[in-house]
């Protein structure tokens, strides 16, 4: 159990023995020896970029081809909110052009779902595939740029992150690709959706996943 979760089960704990002691139904004195472990300010809570760092880090100059491919990997993670492994597992038909839509698998939920093409990332998805993505087999999206080409993994997806976020100064505890999907949710939280809108957005499988970015914003 987390020790969040487990401070309020605690707290909970010794509500209930305190109204039985004020009931004569155990001694009073068992709820003083109920302790609860110590929350610091956003200990266990997830952390993310300012939504104005992610704006920095999608207007960054693509000064060579693994700048276009990463500028749409970026866009996908902040703008969608979307999993490494789902935009590592993107293919060339999950691009709806005429239909302006983008379709995603959600493995945890095996379930797909469909979301507006933005038009700047519909732009940038674009601009690779024209300019950088190499002409080959693959059916997936995303690919590596030098021989063997290959499909990019997850981990790959991570390490894009990580290194443009160095780039541009933006320190974190944790720089994996997953920060930026926390940014999403916290933009969308700032910006009046609800917190079943945010979960249907992000594909979360139950409210307790995105009950975590409120408890952030409380914080």
């Amino acid at each position: 159990m987390l020790k969040n979760q487990f401070f309020f089960q605690t707290k909970k704990a010794e509500k209930r023995v305190r109204y039985a002691g004020g009931q004569s139904w155990c001694d009073p004195k068992i709820a003083d020896v109920i302790e609860s472990p110590r929350i610091y300010t956003r200990e266990g809570l997830p952390e993310g970029p300012a939504w104005e760092d992610v704006k920095r880090l999608l207007n960054e100059e693509r000064n060579c081809p693994a700048d276009v491919r990463n500028n749409a990997i970026l866009m996908l993670l902040a703008i969608y909110g979307f999993r490494r492994a789902e935009v590592a597992g993107l293919q060339l038909d999950d691009i709806d052009w005429v239909g302006e839509k983008i379709r995603i698998s959600r493995p945890k939920q095996r379930k797909v779902q469909y979301y507006p093409l933005v038009m700047d990332i519909g732009e940038s998805i674009l601009l690779y595939l024209r300019e950088v993505r190499p002409r080959c087999s693959h059916r997936e999206l995303f690919l590596s740029l030098a021989a063997p080409i290959r499909p990019l993994s997850p981990h790959s997806i991570t390490a894009i992150v990580r290194s443009r976020l160095r780039a541009i100064g933006i320190n974190l505890t944790r720089q994996g690709a997953h920060c930026l999907r926390h940014s999403c949710a916290r933009h969308l939280l700032d910006s009046g959706f609800s917190l079943k809108e945010i979960g249907d957005h992000l594909g979360h499988r139950s409210v307790s996943s995105t009950l975590k970015l409120h408890q952030n914003r409380c914080f």
